[in-house]
């Protein structure tokens, strides 16, 4: 069977980065688990650090995250020997159902800071691990400085030429200009009128939303990211991804240009390393298009949608697909336990072509209404041309637009944002014995937290939250990151055989 894997790209370098004199600074704690216990933000703070998951021996998927700012190591990949000292977690370790984080980054092929992945195989100490085989699948980040683009050339040689295409793409001037040398071809023609594009047609959507996207380059004097972001309000409030912009918080330049060409400079209004979402406020202007928000929870699989950004580099690009899941658990970050809460996005699948580059980008309903922020993709594990990702293999996912806006509103108003609680430790593993053929089993209740007021116990398997039907810790984590703090849920469990259920008042905890 063949074993996949998913990720995200490593934060890429720019040339001739120059430090910001005005950088917002942002806080971020980070949750404990261990290895057969998990408390989900019994102290507050958000996640950070990265890692992976592994089903083990069962084959299932891994899933890759970028490292944090601190450096913290990239866990080794599954069924390989962990690298920078991590030791990989038995079969059935305990994670947390709380809320976590995702990143979205490429490496560039220039020589990368410590802490991301370089191009070869080796990677540094703390840093990316080797490439897996080519059958792996990865997830990883949309963030990108430079990528190799590859033009095939033609006469039957079948040489294939490089060359890179940097966040400034230039193109060459036209050295002869080429005119008909018919007799009767007119000296001057008028350009043809293009009709409009109907109602409800990827054109017209298009044509809709790329007023209200933007590109953003973020400099340091440790390198550079770039992604795109979503227009929010006329005066400069956008939305994109925390690990877009998140070098910038401490110490360089956030700039974004618009979709007609004008470029400012930006502030970070918020960040929140939790869900992976950040506000940042274009400078001096007054006149932006902000962007119609939909609503996500309308949305049905299948249903066609199209993602616009700056994937590669190259701005303005829209592509097309179609809602391939919904509320697909995806772990990003801190995939192996360790003493981390891990993070997983509720996320919402799409085959809509996305790239480096992407982060931050709106995915959109076909009446021009943003119903998610792209933020993750997987990949095969191949490099071709010499290394890197192998890019967009139609599977995408976007943090669904109304978990967004909720963080989006706490971001604009105190900088940082908050998160539901529950209050167990659970892991995969569940007895046999339990007749239950989904859920995950509880290890740990935090004491006074919101399970233990509803009487959840260890050994309980939990099996349900809310509406939704829980099938490992992943979804368990998923749902809980998705819910709104202090709300109240049914949870359905089994207990010696016996299904209960009970209500469960969320706690909240802060990212920040």
């Amino acid at each position: 069977m063949t074993e996949h894997q998913q990720h995200w790209p490593g934060r890429p370098q720019s040339e001739s980065p120059q430090p910001s004199e005005n950088a917002a600074r942002e806080p971020a704690g980070t949750p404990v688990d261990t290895p057969a216990t998990a408390n989900a933000w019994t102290a507050g703070g958000a996640p950070a650090g990265a890692g992976n998951q592994a089903e083990g021996a069962s084959g299932g998927a891994a899933w890759w995250a970028p490292p944090p700012p601190s450096g913290a190591s990239w866990p080794s990949p599954a069924g390989s020997r962990p690298s920078s000292g991590e030791v990989q977690p038995p079969a059935g370790e305990g994670t947390d159902p709380l809320t976590t984080t995702i990143p979205l980054d490429v490496p560039a092929p220039t020589p990368p800071a410590a802490g991301f992945p370089p191009a070869g195989d080796v990677a540094p100490a703390g840093g990316f691990p080797p490439p897996e085989s080519s059958g792996r699948r990865r997830i990883w980040p949309i963030v990108v400085v430079a990528v190799l683009l590859a033009l095939v050339a033609g006469g039957g040689s079948g040489a294939v030429v490089g060359r890179y295409v940097a966040r400034h793409t230039t193109t060459a001037s036209p050295s002869s200009t080429v005119s008909s040398t018919t007799g009767n071809s007119a000296t001057s023609s008028t350009a043809p009128t293009v009709p409009p594009a109907p109602a409800g047609s990827i054109a017209a959507v298009a044509k809709q939303l790329l007023p209200s996207v933007v590109s953003i380059i973020v400099t340091t004097d440790q390198g550079g990211d770039e992604g795109t972001g979503i227009v929010l309000s006329s005066d400069g409030y956008i939305l994109t991804n925390n690990h877009v912009v998140e070098a910038a918080a401490g110490g360089g330049i956030v700039a974004v240009t618009t979709a007609d060409g004008r470029s400012m400079r930006a502030r970070i209004v918020g960040r929140d390393p939790t869900s992976d979402l950040a506000v940042i406020q274009a400078v001096g202007v007054t006149n932006l298009q902000p962007a119609a928000i939909g609503d996500d929870r309308t949305l049905q699989v299948g249903q066609q949608v199209i993602a616009i950004g700056s994937p590669l580099g190259l701005s303005n690009t829209v592509t097309a697909g179609i809602v391939s899941a919904l509320n697909r658990p995806v772990c990003t970050q801190n995939c192996s336990g360790g003493g981390t809460t891990p993070t997983v996005l509720d996320a919402i699948q799409t085959d809509a072509a996305i790239n480096p580059g992407n982060s931050g980008g709106p995915l959109v309903d076909m009446a021009g209404r943003v119903v998610g922020v792209n933020t993750a993709i997987a990949t095969l594990d191949q490099q071709p041309f010499g290394g890197g990702q192998s890019g967009n293999i139609g599977v995408g996912f976007a943090i669904p637009i109304s978990e967004a806006m909720r963080v989006v509103k706490e971001l604009e108003a105190t900088g940082h944002a908050t998160h539901a609680v529950l209050g167990v430790g659970v892991r995969d593993s569940v007895d046999p014995t339990l007749q239950t053929p989904n859920g995950c089993l509880v290890v740990s209740v935090t004491a006074g937290g919101p399970a233990d007021r509803a009487g959840v116990r260890v050994g309980d398997v939990i099996v349900q939250f809310g509406d939704r039907t829980i099938r490992d810790s992943d979804s368990l984590i998923a749902a809980t990151h998705a819910a709104v703090p202090n709300s109240t849920v049914t949870i359905g469990f089994v207990r010696n055989g016996s299904r209960h259920t009970t209500q469960v008042t969320l706690g909240s905890a802060s990212s920040g």
